[in-house]
């Protein structure tokens, strides 16, 4: 069923049953991105906001649920991205506080290199390998996949699950995993 925009312009009560007929799917949609309910519902209700902003403009030949699934999976995207901006930025900040509790609690340091390695030893001979070539050897996805006779996307699922698993297994220290390797 393509559902498109009705040729003049989408009125409010078209606009009202598209919104409670898209969004909860939206929702679940945006949620395989963000991993959050809230941040999903707003991330939806900011494409719908959008959309009614834009109606006049939006051309009416295209599918609705086509251009909401897009757009809902592209701010999904800048969310990351800026996301991602910002724990960089927050992680550089709070790098120096990390050395210095790091040189204070040498029992702490040695506990969580044991959790790592212990958290890295658990991982897929294949995941790991591609874990270990990408953030230690600071190689591409192209040169592993090369070197390993890889697709590109298998290097990239074995990623994915490499760091999935080291998320689930070391909690609130995955973070400072990721932060040691940046600065290995």
């Amino acid at each position: 069923m393509s559902q498109q925009l009705p040729q003049n312009s989408l009125d409010k009560p078209q606009f009202e049953e598209l919104f409670k007929s898209h969004f909860a799917y939206l929702c679940n949609f945006a949620k395989q991105f963000v991993f959050d309910e809230e941040v999903a519902q707003d991330i939806v209700q900011k494409v719908f906001i959008s959309l009614w902003e834009k109606r006049e403009e939006i051309d009416p030949t295209l599918s609705i649920k086509s251009y909401l699934f897009t757009s809902v999976r592209n701010k999904c995207l800048n969310h990351i991205r800026d996301e991602k901006k910002y724990r960089s930025q927050v992680l550089d900040l709070d790098h120096a506080d990390f050395e210095i509790a790091v040189e204070e609690d040498h029992f702490g340091e040695e506990e969580l290199k044991q959790k790592i390695e212990a958290a890295l030893a658990s991982l897929p001979a294949k995941c790991r390998e591609v874990f270990e070539m990408s953030r230690f050897r600071q190689m591409k996805y192209k040169e592993i996949a090369e070197e390993l006779e890889l697709s590109q996307k298998t290097v990239e699922a074995h990623m994915s699950k490499a760091m999935k698993i080291l998320r689930e297994q070391l909690g609130p220290y995955f973070w400072l995993l990721l932060l040691m390797i940046k600065n290995v």
